[in-house]
């Protein structure tokens, strides 16, 4: 493997967080890490004092926070190839154009702007869906390894991008994909005959074509196991609780419910509310070819 991770950093604690998890994902890949800081443009113009209480311009805060976070990343993975890029503009729409053409941006889940309990900040959720990379939000640290990533799979081109890149993470990390396929039962009639008959046909139905809809995968990626779930039930708390034991999340930005036009789904905002470890979110590539 080979590319750049880009991650976002602004010296909060998820942000470190993040850090930890990009440069990992980095040494994992074989990549290049790059550490970007944005500088509000308007910041400048009201006083900042850092956290110990000494008086400091704005400028002296970003660049401080960058040289931090890069002796940070070489320190987690020695040798890794670090580069940093203070720039200026709005959070989001920053973050990605820095991200274009990178393997993935990852980001924390709040900044030092977010309200205290908020557990998903605006720059996550901005990112999540818009950006043309998959994008990791990032939590906490997430310090034991399982070994095993989770996707999200319902069919759609949104989840078969999502599959492709928890391939290209579980091969990484020499771990498997579990995927989760679910599905909501459709309503019957308390009077309907053959209730119980009909509801064991229509959940062998669907474990079905989960397996034959995941058969061309296991063919593309004969090196890296995968394991299925076919869950009866709604896909976020399914995979919120496969997140228990999962070093990553990846879902599709939308599914095969998605509203048309919508950047990010209902199911993808969910998970990234209710996930025990780190969340990728991915949309389709353009000119990527699926199985």
């Amino acid at each position: 493997m080979a590319g750049q991770i880009v991650v976002g950093v602004d010296g909060s604690n998820p942000a470190t967080a993040a850090l930890e998890w990009a440069a990992d994902d980095a040494r994992r890949r074989g990549a290049t890490l790059k550490i970007v800081h944005v500088r509000e443009p308007w910041a400048h113009e009201y006083p900042f004092h850092a956290v110990e209480g000494f008086a400091q311009s704005y400028s002296e805060f970003c660049e401080g926070v960058l040289a931090a976070a890069a002796a940070s990343a070489r320190e987690i993975a020695p040798g890794l190839e670090v580069t940093t890029e203070l720039a200026e503009g709005t959070v989001v729409e920053t973050l990605r154009a820095a991200s274009a053409g990178a393997d993935a941006l990852v980001v924390g889940s709040r900044g030092m702007g977010g309200f205290s309990g908020l557990i998903l900040g605006s720059v996550g959720l901005g990112l999540a869906g818009h950006a043309e990379v998959p994008v990791v939000v990032v939590r906490k640290p997430h310090r034991e390894e399982y070994h095993e990533v989770v996707v999200g799979f319902d069919g759609s081109p949104h989840s078969e991008a999502a599959l492709e890149f928890a391939f290209e993470e579980a091969r990484a990390r020499r771990g498997r994909v579990h995927a989760v396929y679910a599905w909501e039962m459709p309503a019957f009639s308390p009077f309907a005959v053959g209730y119980g008959t009909a509801l064991q046909e229509i959940y062998d139905n669907e474990v079905r074509a989960a397996r034959l809809r995941l058969a061309p995968w296991r063919d593309k990626h004969p090196d890296v196991p995968l394991v299925e779930s076919a869950v009866c039930g709604h896909p976020a708390p399914a995979l919120a609780d496969a997140s228990l034991v999962a070093d990553l999340v990846v879902v599709g930005s939308r599914g095969l419910g998605g509203v048309r036009g919508a950047l990010i789904g209902s199911v993808s905002h969910a998970v990234l509310h209710r996930a025990h470890c780190p969340v990728a979110v991915v949309g389709p590539r353009d000119g990527e070819n699926l199985p």
